[in-house]
């Protein structure tokens, strides 16, 4: 018996060191080559099902579907935060919004009232007596003093391309001051003044992109100057971060892509004009993806595709341009529509082309991944959340995580309300500071989270919600607190 165990543990691991070896192989190969280059293309506000490829019927997006066919899909892929900023910072740090203090979307410079760009003395603390907890008062920018994807690359000769939308701070907090060397249309704005040049409206306007021709659409412009940055570099190493403002309020798009959805069979999605504007966010990772190929570049090139946040889905008082069924709820909401979303990653001689995982994976992880692909080592004076996801790209092993949190301690206008996630394995837990009350759910058997399961388990409740009071200690997070001047009823 004992002989016979000891013989399927050397089995088991002869095969294990094989599938190392291969996967090593296959990462060893590229440090004879020329650097890579990474490509991250950041969409908008894009639901886990806004594409062909994630099941929707009534979208089109040939490009983005070819771009999953010859790379890997996660269909357990999160964004960091159900709200912008937070997953940005994530994204562009490795490290969970509740560690950097963005737990919200940042508020651009008109939205603010008296306070000039660069004064930020609000309280700790904020709160209306209606509420029954006050929130941690999110600040108006990402320090400085974060390290980003571009100031790690720039140290092994890289350039760093900034494109679309940024919102993680005011002038002195731009792209430019963090790391990236080309800054083409980032600055504070959380959504374009318009789709079409010249991009502004009565009240603000894009400082940092001039107009170039009367009625252009912001996404084919952003393309545009992707190819050309691409153009002009492709002979050093390179990181382009293509952050579309699209699909994100309001809801603009090119008539005659509207008129082609107007005419198609509706599903669950029904809206025709964000259906044009996904098509054209799917036309500029086209533009991207051919653009590459004509320079040669694709074989040597990681793409990584993914959204900021689920969905806008009618939720509260919003009637949402999408629908993010079978999952609950969208943007802004502790439930699966607020916070999974479509990652696909593209990594020629690594990555099975068609391949796809059910591993959990997040917005933080993009960090060290990108960082080990490099062959940059992760740096040592600050804590890195994320973990490298080469041994599930290459198929050649699993990742040394238990679990995901999420932490969005503020209210929004749309019934959000402040709270914490922890998901482990199959097991998801939602705590409701402004009720204090928890909600457990087992995604594997109800993915939509019809199904409370907290009152019939509560050991459960009670393991999970230990996790994540040990998770928001260890990262800093900070708590709502009781709202002394509360005036409303008991929660």
């Amino acid at each position: 018996m004992q002989r016979s165990l000891r013989l399927r543990l050397v089995v088991c691991c002869v095969a294990l060191h094989a599938a190392w070896s291969i996967a090593g192989d296959a990462l060893a190969a590229q440090t004879d080559q020329p650097p890579l280059n990474f490509v991250v293309i950041l969409i908008d506000d894009m639901g886990w099902t806004d594409l062909s490829c994630q099941g929707s019927t009534y979208y089109e997006t040939p490009n983005i579907d070819r771009l999953a066919q010859q790379g890997m899909r996660f269909t357990n892929g999160y964004a960091a935060c159900a709200v912008c900023s937070p997953t940005r910072a994530a994204l562009l740090t490795g490290r969970y919004p509740a560690r950097i203090g963005v737990t919200d979307w940042i508020r651009a410079k008109f939205q603010r009232g008296r306070l000039p760009g660069g004064v930020d003395d609000r309280p700790a603390y904020e709160g209306s007596n209606k509420q029954s907890v006050l929130c941690p008062t999110n600040p108006f920018w990402m320090e400085l003093e974060e390290m980003t994807l571009a100031e790690a690359l720039s140290a092994a000769g890289y350039t760093s391309c900034h494109i679309g939308k940024w919102h993680l701070g005011v002038e002195g907090y731009y792209p430019e001051q963090q790391g990236f060397d080309v800054n083409i249309a980032g600055c504070d704005l959380g959504q374009p003044p318009s789709y079409f040049d010249p991009y502004e409206n009565p009240r603000y306007n894009i400082p940092n992109l001039e107009p170039r021709k009367t009625g252009e659409y912001l996404t084919d412009r952003e393309a545009d100057e992707a190819a050309a940055f691409l153009d002009a570099h492709r002979d050093k190493p390179f990181f382009l971060y293509l952050a579309h403002y699209a699909v994100h309020t309001p809801i603009q798009a090119k008539q005659d892509l509207t008129q082609k959805y107007e005419g198609k069979p509706k599903s669950n999605h029904k809206n025709p004009v964000y259906a044009a504007m996904v098509e054209s966010v799917d036309d500029s990772v086209g533009k991207v993806m051919q653009k590459m190929e004509v320079l040669g570049l694709t074989e040597r090139t990681v793409v990584i595709f993914t959204s900021d946040n689920g969905g806008l889905s009618t939720a509260g008082n919003i009637n949402g341009p999408t629908d993010n069924s079978p999952l609950r709820s969208g943007k802004g909401h502790a439930y699966e529509g607020g916070i999974r979303v479509p990652l696909i990653v593209r990594w020629p001689g690594v990555v099975t082309a068609g391949s796809k995982t059910d591993v959990l994976a997040s917005s933080i992880d993009i960090f060290p991944t990108v960082l080990a692909a490099a062959g940059i080592e992760l740096p040592r004076n600050r804590g890195i959340d994320g973990v490298d996801l080469r041994p599930v790209l290459a198929q050649s092993g699993e990742l040394e995580r238990d679990a995901l949190y999420w932490h969005f301690p503020h209210y929004g206008g749309d019934q959000r309300r402040p709270h914490s996630i922890v998901r482990r394995g199959d097991w998801k837990l939602i705590r409701r500071y402004d009720t204090d009350t928890r909600e457990l759910y087992n995604l594997a058997d109800d993915l939509g989270e019809q199904n409370d399961l907290s009152s019939e388990m509560p050991d459960r409740v009670s393991e999970l919600d230990e996790q994540l009071s040990d998770w928001l200690a260890s990262v800093g997070a900070k708590l709502p607190r009781p709202n002394p001047d509360y005036q409303g009823e008991a929660p």
